[in-house]
Protein backbone atom coordinates (compact mmCIF):
# COMPACT_ATOMS: atom_id res chain seq x y z
CA UNK A 1 0.00 0.00 0.00
CA UNK A 2 2.92 2.46 0.83
CA UNK A 3 4.41 1.59 -2.66
CA UNK A 4 0.88 2.63 -4.72
CA UNK A 5 0.68 5.61 -2.53
CA UNK A 6 3.84 6.97 -3.23
CA UNK A 7 3.91 6.08 -6.99
CA UNK A 8 0.42 7.48 -7.87
CA UNK A 9 1.25 11.07 -6.53
CA UNK A 10 4.67 10.99 -8.45
CA UNK A 11 2.86 10.26 -12.09
CA UNK A 12 0.74 12.61 -11.11
CA UNK A 13 3.64 15.08 -10.73
CA UNK A 14 5.57 13.86 -13.56
CA UNK A 15 2.70 14.15 -16.35
CA UNK A 16 2.03 17.57 -14.56
CA UNK A 17 5.28 19.02 -15.09
CA UNK A 18 4.28 18.83 -18.74
CA UNK A 19 1.56 21.52 -17.88
CA UNK A 20 -0.99 18.86 -17.76
CA UNK A 21 -3.91 18.59 -14.89
CA UNK A 22 -5.17 14.58 -15.19
CA UNK A 23 -6.01 11.58 -13.61
CA UNK A 24 -3.63 8.85 -13.38
CA UNK A 25 -3.47 5.82 -15.21
CA UNK A 26 -1.56 2.48 -14.15
CA UNK A 27 -1.81 0.84 -17.67
CA UNK A 28 -0.03 1.11 -20.92
CA UNK A 29 -1.88 1.96 -23.77
CA UNK A 30 -0.77 1.29 -27.54
CA UNK A 31 -2.23 2.51 -30.64
CA UNK A 32 -1.77 2.11 -34.01
CA UNK A 33 -1.01 -0.79 -36.95
CA UNK A 34 -3.39 -3.39 -37.64
CA UNK A 35 -0.51 -5.41 -39.01
CA UNK A 36 1.93 -4.64 -35.71
CA UNK A 37 -0.98 -5.70 -33.71
CA UNK A 38 -0.77 -9.23 -32.94
CA UNK A 39 2.48 -8.65 -32.10
CA UNK A 40 2.30 -6.23 -29.90
CA UNK A 41 -0.34 -7.93 -28.11
CA UNK A 42 1.70 -10.88 -27.73
CA UNK A 43 4.42 -9.04 -26.57
CA UNK A 44 1.35 -7.66 -23.94
CA UNK A 45 0.31 -11.07 -22.99
CA UNK A 46 4.11 -12.23 -22.42
CA UNK A 47 4.73 -9.17 -20.05
CA UNK A 48 1.82 -10.31 -18.27
CA UNK A 49 2.71 -14.02 -17.59
CA UNK A 50 6.25 -12.98 -16.81
CA UNK A 51 6.22 -10.24 -14.69
CA UNK A 52 2.34 -10.75 -12.69
CA UNK A 53 2.77 -7.41 -10.65
CA UNK A 54 1.93 -5.44 -14.08
CA UNK A 55 -1.05 -4.98 -15.46
CA UNK A 56 -1.34 -6.19 -19.36
CA UNK A 57 -0.94 -3.84 -21.81
CA UNK A 58 -4.01 -2.31 -23.70
CA UNK A 59 -3.89 -2.97 -27.46
CA UNK A 60 -5.74 -1.05 -29.83
CA UNK A 61 -5.84 -1.66 -33.77
CA UNK A 62 -6.68 1.85 -34.85
CA UNK A 63 -4.79 1.86 -38.31
CA UNK A 64 -0.69 3.56 -38.39
CA UNK A 65 -1.71 7.11 -39.51
CA UNK A 66 -4.73 7.32 -36.75
CA UNK A 67 -2.66 6.11 -33.95
CA UNK A 68 -0.04 8.51 -34.77
CA UNK A 69 -2.87 11.10 -34.28
CA UNK A 70 -3.53 9.96 -31.11
CA UNK A 71 -0.06 9.41 -30.15
CA UNK A 72 0.52 13.02 -31.12
CA UNK A 73 -2.25 14.03 -29.38
CA UNK A 74 -0.15 15.34 -26.04
CA UNK A 75 1.75 14.32 -23.05
CA UNK A 76 -0.42 12.68 -19.95
CA UNK A 77 -2.64 9.31 -19.23
CA UNK A 78 -5.15 10.21 -21.94
CA UNK A 79 -2.59 10.17 -24.34
CA UNK A 80 -1.32 6.83 -25.46
CA UNK A 81 2.09 5.64 -24.23
CA UNK A 82 3.14 3.82 -27.22
CA UNK A 83 2.71 3.58 -30.87
CA UNK A 84 2.69 0.46 -33.25
CA UNK A 85 3.71 1.42 -37.09
CA UNK A 86 3.90 -0.22 -40.35
CA UNK A 87 5.85 2.30 -41.59
CA UNK A 88 8.04 5.00 -40.18
CA UNK A 89 6.57 8.39 -38.80
CA UNK A 90 6.32 10.97 -41.40
CA UNK A 91 7.87 14.49 -40.75
CA UNK A 92 4.37 16.56 -40.46
CA UNK A 93 3.73 13.88 -37.77
CA UNK A 94 6.75 14.41 -35.75
CA UNK A 95 6.05 18.02 -36.02
CA UNK A 96 2.67 17.82 -34.86
CA UNK A 97 3.80 15.54 -31.76
CA UNK A 98 5.72 18.96 -31.40
CA UNK A 99 3.67 21.57 -31.41
CA UNK A 100 1.61 19.32 -29.10
CA UNK A 101 4.36 18.66 -26.22
CA UNK A 102 5.19 15.29 -27.04
CA UNK A 103 9.32 16.24 -27.55
CA UNK A 104 10.98 13.41 -27.19
CA UNK A 105 10.21 9.98 -29.24
CA UNK A 106 12.06 6.87 -29.52
CA UNK A 107 11.99 5.35 -32.47
CA UNK A 108 12.37 1.28 -32.39
CA UNK A 109 12.35 -0.96 -35.12
CA UNK A 110 10.99 -4.28 -34.19
CA UNK A 111 11.30 -6.60 -37.42
CA UNK A 112 10.17 -6.42 -40.76
CA UNK A 113 6.91 -6.93 -43.13
CA UNK A 114 5.78 -7.08 -46.39
CA UNK A 115 2.74 -5.71 -48.37
CA UNK A 116 1.63 -9.12 -49.39
CA UNK A 117 -0.85 -9.45 -52.18
CA UNK A 118 -3.20 -12.81 -52.15
CA UNK A 119 -5.71 -14.74 -53.81
CA UNK A 120 -8.06 -18.09 -52.62
CA UNK A 121 -6.69 -21.26 -53.21
CA UNK A 122 -8.80 -21.65 -56.41
CA UNK A 123 -7.83 -18.49 -57.59
CA UNK A 124 -6.34 -18.20 -61.41
CA UNK A 125 -2.45 -17.37 -59.92
CA UNK A 126 -2.26 -14.00 -61.46
CA UNK A 127 1.73 -12.65 -61.53
CA UNK A 128 2.01 -9.15 -61.42
CA UNK A 129 4.11 -6.02 -61.57
CA UNK A 130 4.19 -3.00 -59.91
CA UNK A 131 3.12 -1.00 -62.96
CA UNK A 132 0.17 -3.03 -63.68
CA UNK A 133 -1.08 -2.78 -59.71
CA UNK A 134 -0.40 0.90 -60.96
CA UNK A 135 -2.38 0.76 -64.07
CA UNK A 136 -5.09 -1.14 -61.83
CA UNK A 137 -5.47 0.60 -59.11
CA UNK A 138 -4.34 4.47 -59.49
CA UNK A 139 -7.15 6.52 -59.84
CA UNK A 140 -5.82 8.91 -62.93
CA UNK A 141 -2.74 6.49 -63.62
CA UNK A 142 -0.29 8.81 -65.82
CA UNK A 143 -2.82 11.30 -65.28
CA UNK A 144 -5.68 10.11 -67.36
CA UNK A 145 -9.05 8.72 -65.53
CA UNK A 146 -8.96 5.04 -64.81
CA UNK A 147 -10.93 2.97 -66.93
CA UNK A 148 -9.57 -0.55 -67.07
CA UNK A 149 -12.19 -2.98 -65.55
CA UNK A 150 -10.13 -5.92 -66.16
CA UNK A 151 -6.93 -7.12 -65.41
CA UNK A 152 -6.06 -7.85 -69.05
CA UNK A 153 -7.03 -4.06 -69.68
CA UNK A 154 -3.81 -3.33 -67.85
CA UNK A 155 -1.94 -5.96 -68.97
CA UNK A 156 -2.74 -8.33 -71.80
CA UNK A 157 -0.81 -10.88 -70.61
CA UNK A 158 -3.20 -10.96 -67.36
CA UNK A 159 -6.51 -12.93 -67.22
CA UNK A 160 -9.84 -11.27 -68.03
CA UNK A 161 -10.85 -11.29 -64.88
CA UNK A 162 -12.85 -7.79 -63.21
CA UNK A 163 -10.59 -5.61 -61.00
CA UNK A 164 -11.57 -6.59 -57.80
CA UNK A 165 -9.07 -5.63 -54.82
CA UNK A 166 -9.35 -5.77 -51.01
CA UNK A 167 -7.24 -3.20 -49.45
CA UNK A 168 -6.31 -0.93 -46.19
CA UNK A 169 -7.99 2.29 -45.63
CA UNK A 170 -5.96 5.32 -45.91
CA UNK A 171 -5.58 5.47 -42.24
CA UNK A 172 -2.82 1.96 -42.20
CA UNK A 173 0.23 2.22 -42.60
CA UNK A 174 -0.09 -0.73 -44.84
CA UNK A 175 -1.94 1.46 -47.33
CA UNK A 176 0.83 4.24 -46.86
CA UNK A 177 3.45 0.88 -47.92
CA UNK A 178 1.34 0.37 -50.48
CA UNK A 179 1.40 3.76 -51.86
CA UNK A 180 5.04 4.25 -51.55
CA UNK A 181 6.59 0.48 -52.56
CA UNK A 182 4.57 -0.41 -55.03
CA UNK A 183 2.06 2.22 -56.90
CA UNK A 184 4.91 4.76 -57.26
CA UNK A 185 7.51 2.33 -57.90
CA UNK A 186 5.55 1.61 -61.37
CA UNK A 187 4.31 5.26 -61.95
CA UNK A 188 7.57 6.02 -61.90
CA UNK A 189 8.51 3.29 -64.50
CA UNK A 190 7.45 5.77 -66.63
CA UNK A 191 9.99 8.28 -67.41
CA UNK A 192 8.05 11.23 -67.70
CA UNK A 193 6.08 10.38 -64.22
CA UNK A 194 9.93 10.28 -62.95
CA UNK A 195 10.56 13.39 -64.17
CA UNK A 196 7.43 15.31 -62.80
CA UNK A 197 8.26 14.27 -59.31
CA UNK A 198 11.30 16.77 -59.79
CA UNK A 199 9.28 19.48 -60.95
CA UNK A 200 6.12 19.07 -59.39
CA UNK A 201 5.78 17.15 -56.57
CA UNK A 202 2.66 17.58 -55.72
CA UNK A 203 1.14 16.66 -58.71
CA UNK A 204 3.39 13.70 -58.89
CA UNK A 205 2.11 12.41 -55.31
CA UNK A 206 -1.40 12.78 -56.82
CA UNK A 207 -0.66 11.23 -59.63
CA UNK A 208 1.31 8.26 -58.60
CA UNK A 209 0.13 7.54 -55.27
CA UNK A 210 -3.85 8.57 -55.27
CA UNK A 211 -6.19 5.00 -55.50
CA UNK A 212 -9.69 4.67 -57.47
CA UNK A 213 -12.80 4.72 -55.85
CA UNK A 214 -15.19 3.33 -58.09
CA UNK A 215 -15.36 -0.22 -57.27
CA UNK A 216 -12.23 -1.68 -57.76
CA UNK A 217 -10.50 -1.29 -54.86
CA UNK A 218 -12.18 -1.42 -51.72
CA UNK A 219 -11.18 0.31 -48.35
CA UNK A 220 -12.16 -3.09 -46.31
CA UNK A 221 -11.38 -1.31 -42.96
CA UNK A 222 -8.50 -2.32 -40.42
CA UNK A 223 -9.53 -5.59 -40.43
CA UNK A 224 -7.25 -7.71 -42.20
CA UNK A 225 -9.19 -10.92 -40.98
CA UNK A 226 -11.71 -9.47 -43.15
CA UNK A 227 -9.74 -9.34 -46.36
CA UNK A 228 -8.55 -12.85 -45.87
CA UNK A 229 -12.37 -13.62 -45.54
CA UNK A 230 -13.40 -12.31 -48.58
CA UNK A 231 -11.19 -13.44 -51.21
CA UNK A 232 -11.03 -16.85 -49.87
CA UNK A 233 -15.10 -16.47 -50.84
CA UNK A 234 -14.27 -14.97 -54.22
CA UNK A 235 -11.45 -16.41 -55.94
CA UNK A 236 -11.20 -13.47 -59.06
CA UNK A 237 -10.62 -11.25 -55.74
CA UNK A 238 -7.39 -9.69 -54.66
CA UNK A 239 -6.24 -9.07 -51.02
CA UNK A 240 -3.93 -6.80 -49.74
CA UNK A 241 -2.58 -7.06 -46.17
CA UNK A 242 0.56 -7.35 -44.11
CA UNK A 243 2.94 -10.96 -45.12
CA UNK A 244 1.70 -12.19 -41.42
CA UNK A 245 -1.62 -12.23 -42.35
CA UNK A 246 -0.84 -14.31 -45.50
CA UNK A 247 1.51 -16.82 -43.50
CA UNK A 248 -1.32 -17.08 -40.70
CA UNK A 249 -3.68 -18.30 -43.26
CA UNK A 250 -1.07 -20.31 -46.14
CA UNK A 251 -3.81 -23.10 -45.81
CA UNK A 252 -6.12 -20.61 -47.25
CA UNK A 253 -4.66 -18.39 -49.81
CA UNK A 254 -2.13 -18.18 -52.11
CA UNK A 255 0.54 -15.46 -52.03
CA UNK A 256 0.78 -13.71 -55.58
CA UNK A 257 4.66 -12.86 -57.23
CA UNK A 258 5.46 -9.38 -57.85
CA UNK A 259 8.71 -9.19 -60.19
CA UNK A 260 8.13 -12.68 -60.59
CA UNK A 261 9.36 -13.05 -56.58
CA UNK A 262 7.22 -14.87 -54.27
CA UNK A 263 6.67 -13.33 -50.94
CA UNK A 264 8.14 -15.02 -48.23
CA UNK A 265 10.30 -15.06 -44.80
CA UNK A 266 13.38 -15.27 -47.10
CA UNK A 267 11.94 -12.79 -49.74
CA UNK A 268 11.18 -9.83 -47.21
CA UNK A 269 14.64 -10.43 -44.76
CA UNK A 270 16.35 -9.76 -47.71
CA UNK A 271 14.21 -6.97 -49.68
CA UNK A 272 13.88 -8.94 -52.70
CA UNK A 273 10.41 -9.07 -52.40
CA UNK A 274 9.67 -5.42 -53.46
CA UNK A 275 6.78 -5.17 -50.95
CA UNK A 276 9.33 -5.33 -48.17
CA UNK A 277 8.81 -2.96 -45.30
CA UNK A 278 10.50 -2.24 -41.73
CA UNK A 279 7.77 -2.43 -38.46
CA UNK A 280 8.37 0.23 -35.50
CA UNK A 281 7.22 1.15 -32.33
CA UNK A 282 7.38 4.78 -30.95
CA UNK A 283 7.55 5.50 -27.09
CA UNK A 284 6.58 8.73 -25.22
CA UNK A 285 9.44 9.42 -23.30
CA UNK A 286 7.85 11.45 -20.97
CA UNK A 287 5.94 8.54 -20.16
CA UNK A 288 8.39 6.22 -19.59
CA UNK A 289 9.36 6.82 -15.30
CA UNK A 290 5.30 8.06 -15.17
CA UNK A 291 3.41 4.93 -16.72
CA UNK A 292 3.81 1.70 -14.56
CA UNK A 293 5.23 -1.11 -17.01
CA UNK A 294 6.08 1.03 -19.51
CA UNK A 295 10.19 0.36 -19.94
CA UNK A 296 9.14 -3.29 -18.91
CA UNK A 297 7.02 -3.84 -22.10
CA UNK A 298 9.45 -2.14 -24.47
CA UNK A 299 12.04 -4.66 -22.82
CA UNK A 300 9.75 -7.81 -23.72
CA UNK A 301 9.52 -6.77 -27.34
CA UNK A 302 13.59 -7.12 -26.75
CA UNK A 303 13.27 -10.42 -25.54
CA UNK A 304 11.04 -11.92 -28.40
CA UNK A 305 12.10 -10.49 -31.31
CA UNK A 306 14.73 -12.58 -32.14
CA UNK A 307 15.22 -15.72 -34.62
CA UNK A 308 14.34 -17.91 -31.95
CA UNK A 309 11.91 -15.41 -30.42
CA UNK A 310 7.93 -16.38 -30.43
CA UNK A 311 7.43 -13.44 -32.30
CA UNK A 312 9.02 -15.07 -35.57
CA UNK A 313 7.00 -18.03 -34.74
CA UNK A 314 3.57 -15.83 -35.38
CA UNK A 315 5.12 -14.86 -38.59
CA UNK A 316 7.18 -11.63 -38.00
CA UNK A 317 9.99 -11.48 -40.02
CA UNK A 318 13.13 -10.62 -37.86
CA UNK A 319 15.51 -7.99 -38.63
CA UNK A 320 18.85 -7.95 -39.75
CA UNK A 321 21.62 -8.72 -36.91
CA UNK A 322 22.77 -5.51 -37.18
CA UNK A 323 19.62 -3.33 -36.65
CA UNK A 324 18.43 -5.72 -33.87
CA UNK A 325 21.38 -4.98 -32.15
CA UNK A 326 20.83 -1.37 -32.41
CA UNK A 327 17.08 -1.87 -31.64
CA UNK A 328 18.29 -3.65 -28.56
CA UNK A 329 20.78 -0.68 -27.99
CA UNK A 330 17.96 1.94 -27.82
CA UNK A 331 16.18 -0.25 -25.73
CA UNK A 332 18.77 0.40 -22.98
CA UNK A 333 19.06 3.61 -23.45
CA UNK A 334 15.59 5.23 -25.01
CA UNK A 335 17.53 7.93 -27.28
CA UNK A 336 15.17 10.72 -28.33
CA UNK A 337 14.53 10.29 -32.30
CA UNK A 338 15.98 13.41 -34.13
CA UNK A 339 13.54 14.47 -36.87
CA UNK A 340 15.61 15.51 -39.34
CA UNK A 341 16.09 12.86 -41.65
CA UNK A 342 12.56 12.20 -41.66
CA UNK A 343 10.29 12.69 -44.99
Amino acid sequence: MMTRRIALPLLVLLLSSCGQQMATRDQVRAVGSSTVYPFAKAVAESLARAQTGIKSPIIESTGTGAGMKLFCGGVGPQFPDLENASRRIKKSEFEDCRRNGVKDIVEIQVGLDGVAFAEGRDGPGIALTPQDVYRALARNPYGRPNTARTWKDVNPALPAMPILVYGPPSTSGTRDALRELILVRGCDADPAMAALKGSDAPRHDAICGEVREDGGYVDAGENDNLIVQKIEANPKAIGIFGFSYLEENADRLRGLTMNGVQPSYQTISDFSYPGARPLYIYVKKAHLRAIPGLKAYVTEWSRLWGKDGSLARLGMVVAPDAVLAQSRRIVEEMPALDGAPLK
